[in-house]
């Protein structure tokens, strides 16, 4: 009997720490297993308590009085699936006549109580089929990222969220975005992500950064053009626009519209065309867009119009041509001038990091998700990378992306720097990089916190 006793109090004891040190491992240990039983325990009523069981049909009722036999309980939605993953469970859950998915998700923060997760989020996967994703631990507060991810052209894993699912920066869905923060935020550890998910694939990557550079030509081998003055923005955006219509007139020269071809086979964008014809996309990172949108005299007046104009007509036309926009910037509002609203509902993906003003979480959710404009605001200070990402259909979560320094992604540029196109319209923009070092850099062990 004390050995047992010894032996259970060093389990808890083991337990207590992992939950402390390490909740990742305490849940795949312990918790995953604790918290499938009490979910299973409490369910029905949990349910009944929450408000989400319908009464029972009238048929049994009728039985159950005809066969002299208690009244049927109240029925919960009925469980299909029960699945443990890393960061929590899924359950899938099939709904009773009546019933709604905006009950599940309008319970979400009572279901969380009753059933001692840290959070609750709820999806309609079909009609009549709703799929509740429950976390067991704060996943954002130390990021791991899955050593598996899905894998497709143009489809970047860039943050966790809030749920444990990745999120993905899948340009082919979803073309341009806006990406906000104010200093200290995240916003560079972002842009570091985006730009290391990019590097081993086949896409060119063109930079705008006003800050003289100190942002991305760091990363310049694995960049095919680098901007940092307004100046060179405005020819670098004017040659884009070039090229893009010599993409399109590619197009129209291969899209094979006659009466033997299938109409599946014509091309209407650079992903129609043959391997062999496809140009290469872009994507354009700028790192500041307000730098390029202020002006002091006339002629950096008409410089900015020039550079908004081409930067709307990239994001209006340019998905097709396979020209995809990620704008960054620490204050995006009406004030930078004409333009800019039009630009913004070009940008169909919308990031927002910790803010200093409520009017720069209205531009980036105002327009698509209002609720998220509070939860934008009230991101603390000592949360670095936490942000909320949301979409033109008006869905949103939080994310917070893995923290990865500037030699990591330095490194990674430099090992993918021979997957660096050589575009003749942006040769005069390459920039100018010393020869490769024969070794990389070692880098510095990353800090379990997000910056």
């Amino acid at each position: 009997m004390t050995a047992f006793t010894v032996v259970l109090v060093l389990v808890v004891a083991a337990a207590g720490l992992l939950r402390w040190r390490r909740p990742a491992w305490y849940w795949l240990a312990f918790g995953v297993t604790l918290a499938a039983l009490r979910v299973l325990v409490r369910y029905r009523s949990v349910m009944d308590a929450c408000g989400l069981t319908v009464p029972p049909a009238r048929w049994r009722l009728a039985l159950a009085r005809a066969a002299n036999r208690p009244i049927p309980e109240p029925r919960p939605p009925r469980i299909r699936r029960l699945r443990p993953t890393r960061t929590g469970l899924v359950l899938r859950l099939k709904l009773r006549p009546g019933q709604d998915a905006f009950d599940i998700a309008a319970a979400s923060d009572r279901l969380r109580h009753s059933f001692s997760m840290f959070g609750v989020t709820s999806r309609e996967v079909r009609s009549g089929v709703v799929e509740v994703r429950m976390t067991g631990y704060d996943v954002l507060k130390r990021v791991q990222m899955p050593t598996e991810t899905e894998t497709r052209p143009m489809r970047v894993p860039v943050a966790l969220r809030e749920d444990g699912a990745v999120h993905y920066r899948d340009y082919r869905a979803i073309p341009h975005a806006l990406t906000l923060g104010a200093t200290e935020s995240g916003k560079s550890v972002y842009q570091r992500n985006l730009v290391a998910g990019l590097a081993p694939m086949d896409v060119a990557l063109v930079g705008i950064d006003c800050k003289q550079g100190v942002e991305l030509f760091p990363l310049a081998r694995r960049f095919s053009a680098l901007a940092d003055s307004p100046d060179a923005a405005a020819e670098l955006l004017d040659a884009l626009v070039a090229r893009m219509a010599d993409v399109y007139r590619l197009i129209r020269t291969q899209q094979r519209i006659t009466v033997d071809v299938l109409d599946a086979e014509i091309a209407a964008d650079i992903w129609d065309l043959p391997d062999e014809l496809r140009p290469t996309p872009v994507v354009v990172l700028v790192d500041e867009v307000a730098e390029l949108a202020l002006y002091a005299t006339k002629e950096e007046e008409r410089r900015r119009d020039r550079i908004i104009t081409a930067l709307v007509r990239l994001a209006q036309l340019g998905r097709a041509a396979g020209i995809y926009l990620e704008i960054c910037g620490q204050r995006f509002g009406s004030e930078l001038g004409k333009g800019i609203t039009m630009l913004r509902a070009q940008l169909t993906g919308r990031t927002a990091h910790r803010l200093n003003d409520e009017t720069s979480a209205n531009m980036a959710f105002g327009d698509i998700a209002p609720d998220a404009v509070l939860a934008a605001i009230q991101i603390p200070a000592d949360m670095r990378g936490l942000a909320i990402a949301g979409d033109s259909s008006g869905g949103w979560h939080r994310i917070r992306a893995p923290h990865t320094s500037l030699r990591q992604a330095v490194n990674l540029c430099n090992r993918y720097a021979d997957r660096t196109p050589d575009l003749p319209e942006l040769a005069p923009f390459r920039p100018a990089v010393t020869a490769p070092a024969t070794a990389l850099v070692p880098s510095a062990k990353a800090s379990p916190a997000t910056a």
